[in-house]
């Protein structure tokens, strides 16, 4: 076996402590363990896990939601089943330590960007077909293992390593409708779910884009959604989203960028302008939809499925990444003792922002 190589840094130590998700099932699947640190592969990195930020996801496929395409109630993540126990965590950021014999020496000590996305073939658009944190560990953990092509240096970026490991999954999935919608400047653009992890990364990221932005959200988060860039909320436990919505902007939307679907989404159609594009990357308001198809082909609309993110929609959050050009806002942080909390907080939706764990 070839010792992997850290580049003069200090050696590094035999054990780690993980959160360890054992199987199906609630909070008490997770438990903290100790474990030998992993080896990179002749062609991964080995990182040390600086912030791993907690997803839907992470919740979901710890209890085994998804089902199958066979078999709808089965227990399974969302590529199919789970080997336990697993490392959960898809967004990882921290600092290389240690190199494969063929991945870059240069990468050690670098700060970097982990997409947690294996792709199912080469191109710019490949679509992703293994989840760091679902079909292999992830960051919940003091160290991790990666390729080495999926680790971005980011070393002279603004953001701490807590705010770049809120960016992956969420604000990837969240660009990546952004760009199915092709957002750009002066669009009107209306979020669902804005005060959630994807919701307000697309606030954010629209916003940035030079798009009028209209947030869907609780009253309670109001001033969050606001401060994240949406210049008008829609508070959707008064029950007129539609109207609300409507009203706030008078002229239609170019765009809905939809993560909550469910009873919407057929008459919310309305809401577009002729040519408009509904984008939907949630169903948490339910995954039944009930329209009428005449909605979309007499005014030119596109009703568009998103999933997460590709290598190039990943490049390009990178740069923003670098740049600096949204800050993430984290609601909490948490350690890894705490995960079962960071993840009961995250289903009890009371927050705006990322939950991130710190090792």
């Amino acid at each position: 076996m070839t010792t992997p190589r850290t580049e003069g840094r200090t050696a590094l130590p035999e054990r780690m402590r993980a959160a360890v998700t054992t199987r199906h099932g609630g909070l008490d699947a997770i438990e903290v363990r100790e474990l030998p640190v992993p080896e990179p592969g002749p062609d991964e990195v080995l990182v040390q896990v600086g912030g791993a930020g907690c997803n839907n996801t992470d919740l979901w496929t710890r209890e085994g939601a998804y089902g199958t395409a066979e078999d709808p109630d089965a227990k399974a993540g969302w590529l199919g089943p789970i080997d336990f126990p697993r490392i959960q965590g898809g967004d990882v950021a921290g600092t290389v330590v240690a190199a494969g014999e063929r991945a870059p020496g240069s990468l050690v000590g670098s700060r970097v960007l982990v997409d947690p996305a294996h792709y199912d073939g080469p191109g710019p658009d490949a679509l992703p077909d293994d989840i760091l944190g679902s079909e292999r560990d992830g960051g919940f953990a003091e160290y991790v293992v990666v390729p080495a092509a999926r680790a971005h240096p980011v070393d002279g970026s603004p953001l701490t390593d807590v705010e770049l490991g809120a960016l992956p999954i969420a604000y990837g999935t969240a660009l990546g409708m952004l760009e199915r919608a092709a957002v750009a400047q002066g669009h009107t653009v209306l979020v669902t779910g804005a005060s959630g992890g994807v919701g307000l990364a697309a606030v954010q990221l629209a916003t940035a884009r030079g798009a009028r932005v209209v947030g869907v959200c609780s009253g309670s988060k109001r001033d969050g959604v606001r401060r994240a860039g949406a210049e008008a909320t829609v508070d959707r436990t008064r029950g007129a989203v539609l109207a609300d919505a409507s009203a706030a902007v008078g002229t239609g939307y170019d765009a809905v960028i939809d993560v909550a679907a469910g009873p919407l989404v057929g008459p919310g159609l309305g809401l577009l302008r002729p040519g408009g594009r509904w984008v939907v990357a949630g169903a948490l308001d339910g995954w039944a939809v009930d329209l009428d198809v005449r909605r979309l082909y007499l005014t030119n609309l596109a009703l568009l499925g998103s999933t997460m993110h590709t290598p190039r929609i990943f490049e390009l959050l990178v740069e923003i990444a670098r740049r600096g050009e949204v800050r993430p806002v984290v609601a909490a942080t948490f350690g890894l003792d705490e995960v079962p909390a960071a993840q009961e907080e995250l289903a009890r939706r009371g927050h705006v922002g990322k939950l991130v764990i710190v090792p």
